[in-house]
């Protein structure tokens, strides 16, 4: 591995920096009853809940992964947030309101309130295991392949340790407030920094870029041919939609920053505003990635493109900042998911084994929780290096674990008669088709691209569930409120705000994030 020298300047900066963000987190922690502390009260204003969502979201995976892959195949890697952005408008009109008017501390919590206990254990513990071992870890991972192109000498596991105690030591006292405070800080210097690092990378490699754009070339398309190894036109279509539904909308870690919003309109603008953030990821992540194709030819580790553009590219003084934007992506990232992932134990299970278990206690086991959870995350950490690189890992895994859960939720929000046997029933069926095809996806569907996989997955999960439900009653009237889509709800508020300033109503917003999307498809 290569390894890079680093001025005193730079290491203060980040080390302030590091110092800072753990300081300001603990500061502004919430841990006085369950609600404080997993839910930050359910207090934050939209520009909050905005910039936290971003934050967390831009994971080890975007950062790292999306680059190293725009590096290779070209700009093709940014549907995934493109594609993203119009499922959140998805998310922001239709399943929002219903997760936030039905109280609920988690995701899974919101499954057994439509279904029962039985979804909701099953989601919750495979959301328990994703966020450990693909998110938690993948994010530690990231974060010492970074510090290890400076300090070539320190042990990787070392690194990983360092970095897990850095998110935990604030995270775990603190709660999701401290999360999200830290996140506001985090976001605005990744955004920032980004920006530098994107103009120093035009500064010395714009004119390869402009060279692909005159002459067309397939790199800097976002649709792409039917047998493209990147993204598939119609995977485009049929498979990330399901992955983006999952990601932003079924996901505890994002989704658990929307439910701290004070009102549904606040949510619902905190998600618009993540949305025209996370289009900036075009230019500040995907683009500087393609234009390392010429700046740095001949890398072979798609993780080690972004590292290598922040070493070589930024000045003195800047470089620091610059780690410290980088390191920012990672530590809320791991901060994120170590939040949303003890509060999933502490309420999914623990609170329904213990059900006198009073605030403090809960509290107490959601910090006991976290500390375990960083640990087996550290420990696996270092396996991820043998998956080629953190995009393909996740997106792979990703693939077989979204589908069933993506059906159930969709399913059980707009479709009144299915009930909680059947989608349990899919949910299952779902899950051990996905590991049948884990093992055998090769002698069943040959080299098929894994996107395109996930409309079967799909499907079928759809299907099961469906039926399956048919054997049973119809579900209570009970499990239907503020658990089910009504089109009289989306009339009357729609009539609301029309006597709403423009400028003020989040459809407004929604409508020019959806005309800036089909924008961009169309001119690259």
């Amino acid at each position: 591995m290569e390894a890079f020298s680093i001025g005193t300047i730079d290491i203060v900066i980040v080390a302030v920096y590091l110092l800072f963000i753990i300081w300001w987190g603990i500061k502004n922690g919430k841990s006085t009853d369950a609600q404080s502390y997993f839910l930050a009260g359910r207090s934050m204003p939209w520009w909050v809940v905005g910039l936290s969502l971003f934050a967390a979201s831009i994971s080890s995976t975007t950062l790292i992964g999306q680059s190293g892959d725009a590096y290779h195949t070209g700009l093709a890697v940014f549907n995934y947030n493109l594609t993203g952005i119009i499922v959140m408008v998805f998310f922001a009109v239709f399943l929002l309101p219903l997760y936030i008017r039905s109280k609920v501390f988690t995701i899974p919590e919101f499954l057994e309130r439509r279904f029962d206990k039985r979804s909701r254990y099953y989601f919750s513990a495979i959301c328990i295991v994703g966020n450990i071992f693909l998110d938690a870890a993948g994010a530690l991972y990231a974060a010492a392949l970074i510090i290890k192109l400076v300090l070539p000498e320190v042990d990787l596991h070392l690194i990983i340790v360092v970095f897990a105690i850095i998110a935990a030591s604030y995270t775990i006292p603190g709660g999701l407030s401290s999360a999200i405070n830290a996140e506001l800080i985090q976001a605005v210097v990744l955004i920032l920094g980004s920006v530098l690092l994107t103009y120093f990378c035009f500064s010395q490699g714009g004119d390869y870029f402009f060279n692909l754009w005159t002459n067309d070339d397939i790199l800097v398309k976002l649709i792409r041919p039917l047998s493209d190894n990147a993204t598939p036109w119609l995977g485009l279509i049929v498979g990330m939609p399901v992955l983006g539904i999952y990601f932003w909308a079924n996901n505890q870690t994002l989704v658990q920053r929307v439910l701290s919003a004070k009102t549904i309109d606040e949510g619902r603008k905190g998600v618009i505003f993540t949305g025209f953030l996370t289009m900036s990821t075009l230019f500040i992540i995907a683009v500087p990635g393609l234009v390392a194709r010429n700046l740095f030819p001949g890398l072979e580790k798609p993780d080690m493109v972004y590292p290598n553009m922040v070493m070589q590219l930024m000045p003195v003084g800047l470089l620091g900042v610059m780690l410290a934007a980088l390191l920012s992506a990672l530590t809320s990232t791991i901060s994120a998911i170590l939040n949303s992932t003890s509060t999933l134990f502490t309420m999914d299970f623990y609170a329904q084994i213990t059900k006198e278990a009073d605030a403090k206690k809960l509290v107490l086991v959601g910090k006991i929780a976290s500390c375990i959870i960083i640990i087996l995350a550290a420990l696996w950490a270092p396996q991820i290096g043998k998956f080629g690189s953190l995009l393909k890992y996740y997106q792979e895994m990703l693939s077989y674990i979204a589908p069933p859960i993506v059906a159930a939720f969709l399913l059980g929000i707009f479709n009144k008669r299915v009930n909680g046997s059947g989608a349990f029933i899919g949910l299952i069926s779902g899950f051990l088709i996905a590991l049948l095809l884990l093992f055998y996806k090769n002698a069943i569907f040959g080299d098929l691209h894994f996107l395109l996989m996930v409309p079967f997955l799909l499907i079928f999960s759809m299907m099961v569930i469906y039926v399956a439900s048919l054997f049973f009653g119809v579900p209570k009237m009970q499990a239907l409120i503020d658990t089910t889509f009504s089109f009289i709800d989306l009339k009357e508020e729609y009539v609301n705000l029309r006597r709403t300033a423009w400028y003020k109503n989040y459809q407004i917003w929604a409508a020019i994030l959806l005309v800036l999307s089909a924008f961009i498809w169309i001119i690259f």
